[in-house]
């Protein structure tokens, strides 16, 4: 078994006591740039403040899961946490840069976009900050001089989607990226294609839905050959099938990633399966890993990300997985 299965097993192990834990999160999220959590310990109880920065796009139901764990966590350990995003990678290195400004303790951020952080990362680092990583720059965190990082290994999971999708006689699937210039969507089509030669990837606004919809309608009624379409955020999912039922194709439909409707529709068949980053995980482990770095010097992963997923979600699981995706941590 490799280092890198044996840390997810480990990881798979504590995520069900995570979890347990969730269902006393705020369960939403504050619209502001900064906010402090509340409840549990009291905030700022152990005397750190840590900055929690992301790629965040507005209204993606994807970044609720995040934040709750990042807030649950920060209730466990008196950290008092500071939420920001910005989905331009030049407005979230400077959200990193006012971070470093602030002093705050420690920063746990997303590299969607890596080269484009890496000099507010590097500005952490010199000022002594501690940095780590989570959902997206698994290649590049270390080079950035992030010390721990916390997400999926999105090829492998691209990969293992791919294995699935050939295994039911796919041939062409079409994957669908809904940001520009993400390493962490680029990956995981580059996954699917290293299974099925035959994937077409297709940029769409993941910020509007009925753009989405129009797009992938607009294609799937001119390319019959399409049989599957592989979304990579649950929002998308959804805006599938109204493409596929205005187009009129039998296409397969897989997802990465959950909500609540999606879950729903794994249930119903409409979606065949869902690869999931278990992204509450992420939030969660972010900030406790800096919290025990600071308080402790731990240094969680011992050099090596550690992976939340990819898990997959599909008919023989959903009914278990359902009720937390109620509770938007799952």
């Amino acid at each position: 078994m490799t280092a890198r299965k044996r840390t997810f097993r480990i990881l798979a192990a504590g995520a069900a006591a995570l979890l347990a834990a969730a269902a006393c999160s705020d369960g939403g999220r504050e619209k502001t740039e900064d906010s402090g959590t509340s409840g549990g310990n009291a905030p700022g109880s152990s005397g750190y403040t840590i900055a929690f920065i992301t790629h965040e796009t507005p209204g993606d139901t994807f970044w609720d899961k995040v934040r709750n764990g990042a807030d649950q966590a920060a209730k466990d350990t008196g950290v008092t946490l500071k939420h920001s995003n910005d989905p331009e990678a030049p407005k979230q290195a400077v959200l990193i840069q006012n971070a470093v400004d602030s002093k705050v303790n420690g920063i746990a951020t997303t590299l969607v976009t890596p080269d484009a952080l890496a000099g507010s990362v590097k500005a952490a680092r010199d000022a002594g900050i501690p940095v780590v990583g989570l959902n997206a720059g698994i290649d590049d965190y270390q080079r950035l001089g992030a010390q721990m990082y916390f997400g999926s290994d999105e090829s492998l999971a691209g990969t293992t989607a791919g294995k699935r999708l050939a295994e039911q006689g796919v041939k062409h699937p079409l994957c669908v990226i809904h940001q520009t210039g993400s390493v962490s969507l680029e990956a995981r089509c580059a996954g699917v294609r290293s299974s099925v030669a035959g994937t077409e990837n297709i940029q769409v606004n993941g910020a509007d839905d009925a753009a989405v919809t129009a797009t992938l309608q607009a294609k799937l009624a001119q390319d019959k050959s399409i049989d599957a379409i592989v979304t990579l955020g649950a929002p998308q999912a959804l805006d599938a099938i109204k493409a596929q039922e205005q187009a009129g194709t039998q296409a397969k439909l897989v997802t990465f990633d959950l909500n609540e409707q999606a879950a729903t529709e794994i249930k119903s068949g409409k979606i065949l399966f869902s690869i999931d980053q278990q992204p509450y995980v992420q939030g969660y482990m972010a900030v406790t890993s800096l919290y025990l770095n600071l308080k402790n010097g731990n240094d969680i992963g011992g050099g090596k990300p550690v992976l939340t997923g990819p898990s997959f979600v599909d008919a023989s699981n959903i009914d278990k997985i359902i009720p937390f995706t109620k509770n938007n941590t799952r």
